[in-house]
């Protein structure tokens, strides 16, 4: 008489894994509610976003001798801004070159810091050059800044800020600044240009 086969019931799958799927599909739905309660927090609270830019700026001193040696320094006022008018902005990484004709005469850099609910936060910097020595070509470009009176600085960096929205999440820019600053040669007055950050 020919033997019967034994048949096997499916391995059960255990209550440890069962609570593993639950945690997990708990954990995904969760993430997307925070996701959503953070979108719509700052579609509600959305105003200007955080900007970096120059408010005044002197030309302290600009000495140029017949050897080709150029002295200079320059006074940069930099305003945070947060127009946020329900969260803080938390600002870190500021990092600004000052040139003068292609060359870096001075870095103008902060630490992490904290702008208020709809408020400044200012910083007064004294940028100072080394003696420069000035190739032939930027010699030329001294004459014609002494003839015009009048002088001009690049001004680049970023800085990163930050809101912070509801207790569990917060939005983040990246601002870039780019612009020409100009001043008189004769008197040292800044001659005023916007010069504000984009937000990425």
């Amino acid at each position: 008489m020919p033997k019967l086969k034994k048949h096997h019931d499916p391995q059960k799958t255990s209550l440890f894994w069962w609570l593993v799927a639950i945690l997990c599909s708990i954990l995904t739905i969760a993430v997307i509610i925070v996701g959503i309660i953070v979108f719509v927090g700052y579609l509600v609270i959305h105003p200007r976003i955080p900007i970096i830019s120059v408010v005044n700026a002197h030309l302290d001193h600009f000495q140029y001798d017949l050897a080709g040696i150029l002295v200079t320094q320059v006074t940069i006022i930099v305003r945070s801004e947060n127009d946020n008018t329900k969260a803080h902005a938390s600002f870190s990484g500021m990092n600004l070159t000052l040139f003068f004709d292609g060359i870096a005469i001075a870095h103008l850099v902060a630490g992490a810091y904290e702008v208020r609910k709809n408020d400044t936060k200012d910083f007064n910097y004294v940028a100072t050059s080394t003696p420069i020595p000035l190739d032939p070509s930027q010699m030329k470009d001294i004459d014609v800044f002494l003839n015009e009176d009048e002088v001009r600085f690049d001004l680049k960096g970023n800085a990163r800020a930050r809101w912070r929205v509801g207790p569990l999440g917060s939005v983040r820019f990246q601002c870039h600044l780019n612009c020409q600053l100009k001043f008189h040669i004769s008197n040292g007055t800044y001659i005023p240009k916007r010069c504000t950050s984009k937000a990425k």
